[in-house]
């Protein structure tokens, strides 16, 4: 299991930032030549990337592409598809075509390169109207995607809404991503970025409120930013400790055919045993002490 609590932006056109990035504790990096790079400097992002990629060893990142009817598409992916990343990240995808073009992309580069099939993943973006109402078709457009991410900055802009998370429709817009992640069974999404990175008051209250709606992590755009958000989405000695009772209970009383118990004065039936299974799994890929 891999954790995502984190998937920390970097630009790909900045060799520091970029090479930083792995660094600060994020637990995926994503490689940017969509909104972090200017139009007349996507070429030369592009050849930069590529030349880092190779000397990365184990820190395999995500890279952002930009968008399948950019100009630029084809030769982001041309010069990034690799045994040096773990997979891509699609912008502003409105329907499952869109993943499906470009899975068609990647699995033929994969082909001429050796690697194997399926062997990077697909993370797309929400990021418009069109594309939150696609949502569920969109996660069950391929097989490689393990998870949706929601661009909330640019869905507000889409639907011409003002103010940020406190608005409705961005709650609505929350709740669509994770009820269709779990009707297409991927994992959880990836929460929206919270712009104001001097905010960390405000950074926490809003990644509290997306983990108790569902979602696995959050995108970050500054190094002040990790440690916060890797902190909420990390199970508290409390909460694992819970979990491991209910794994045990259940499946002690799932050997004896029974599929309802109580723990710790709690009724324990198949949707919470497996949300505790999810935190004891999350514990382990952290390394967490298993006493």
């Amino acid at each position: 299991m891999q954790p995502r609590r984190t998937l920390l932006f970097a630009p790909a056109g900045d060799e520091r930032k970029a090479t930083k990035a792995f660094t600060l504790g994020a637990d995926l990096v994503v490689l940017d030549l969509e909104d972090a790079v200017a139009h007349a400097e996507k070429d030369r992002a592009r050849k930069l990337l590529a030349s880092l990629l190779p000397g990365l060893g184990p820190h395999r990142p995500l890279v952002r592409v930009n968008g399948i009817t950019t100009p630029w598409f084809r030769e982001d992916l041309r010069a990034v598809v690799s045994a040096a990343i773990r997979g891509i990240v699609l912008p502003k995808v409105e329907d499952a075509a869109a993943v499906e073009a470009a899975e068609e992309a990647i699995a033929t580069l994969e082909a001429e390169r050796g690697l194997p099939p399926g062997a990077l993943e697909i993370l797309p973006f929400v990021e418009t109207a069109r594309g939150l109402l696609a949502a569920e078709a969109i996660a069950r457009s391929s097989t490689r995607i393990r998870c949706l991410a929601f661009g909330g900055m640019d869905f507000l802009a889409d639907v011409g809404a003002s103010g940020g998370a406190e608005n409705g429709i961005f709650l609505y817009a929350r709740a669509h991503l994770v009820v269709a992640s779990r009707a297409a069974g991927i994992d959880a999404p990836i929460d929206t970025v919270y712009p104001d990175f001097r905010d960390t008051e405000g950074l926490v209250v809003e990644t509290l409120r997306a983990r108790a709606m569902g979602f696995q992590g959050k995108i970050v755009i500054h190094p002040a930013q990790v440690e916060p958000v890797n902190r909420v989405f990390t199970p508290t000695p409390e909460e694992l400790a819970q979990a491991r009772r209910i794994v045990a209970a259940f499946e002690a009383a799932e050997a004896d055919g029974v599929a309802v118990i109580q723990v710790d004065g709690r009724m324990i039936e198949y949707p919470i045993a497996q949300r505790a299974r999810r935190i004891v799994a999350l514990a382990a890929a952290l390394g967490l002490d298993s006493a």
